[in-house]
């Protein structure tokens, strides 16, 4: 007995069709007829067979591992077996072509999801935190100390002076007060060019 009538003779004896198996195992009426009448040429490759003849006996509740050293026996026996070159499209079966094709949609959505994200960190302006300990001050006040976070890449500016950021993008800076309302401006200038400004009053009151 050949593979192929193994295979088939499981097949009636479950009492399944072609049909059933075609829907159950996605592999066309036309290849599951030539597995069941040896014919490899129609195949593009032994390692293709051996797929379709996997998913065929796990089907067919069979030792799928006793099929394919059953098929590779008789493989072997047979020296001039010319595959075809390609499977074409065609040839898939309706749910085949269908899972395939939500294959694609899905990863191409992600795909497009990924860009658009990275498009839009790249064009938004750099966040800028900022944290003052205290709005009002004393009189005899003549500094006050800012602190907050930013992106690392970007270059940040208090009042026109340059604050470097540490490593994980947060700075300290001591301001000093010269008059009784004290505008601090914070201008972030991140990687893309685009600028973040904030500005705060520090009121020094008796």
């Amino acid at each position: 007995m050949s593979v192929g009538e193994l295979l088939k003779q499981a097949r009636i004896k479950k009492q399944y069709s072609l049909k059933d198996v075609e829907k159950n195992i996605r592999v066309r009426q036309k290849y599951l007829i030539a597995i069941e009448s040896d014919s490899w040429e129609l195949f593009t490759s032994k390692i293709y067979i051996e797929g379709i003849l996997r998913n065929y006996a796990r089907y067919l509740d069979l030792d799928n591992r006793k099929v394919l050293a059953f098929f590779r026996r008789e493989f072997e026996k047979k020296e001039d077996i010319r595959f075809k070159r390609k499977v074409h499209e065609h040839e898939f079966s309706p749910d085949t072509k269908k899972t395939l094709k939500s294959i694609f949609i899905v990863v191409g959505f992600i795909v497009v999801l990924y860009v658009s994200f990275q498009f839009y960190l790249y064009l938004k302006p750099p966040y800028l935190s900022v944290v003052i300990s205290d709005y009002t001050v004393t009189k005899n006040t003549d500094r006050i100390k800012v602190s907050g976070s930013t992106e690392k890449e970007s270059v940040l500016t208090i009042n026109g002076e340059r604050v470097y950021l540490n490593r994980d993008g947060g700075f300290e800076y001591t301001v000093p007060l010269k008059s009784l309302n004290n505008k601090i401006v914070f201008e972030v200038v991140g990687a893309n060019g685009k600028k973040t400004t904030n500005e705060q009053i520090v009121t020094r009151k008796e």
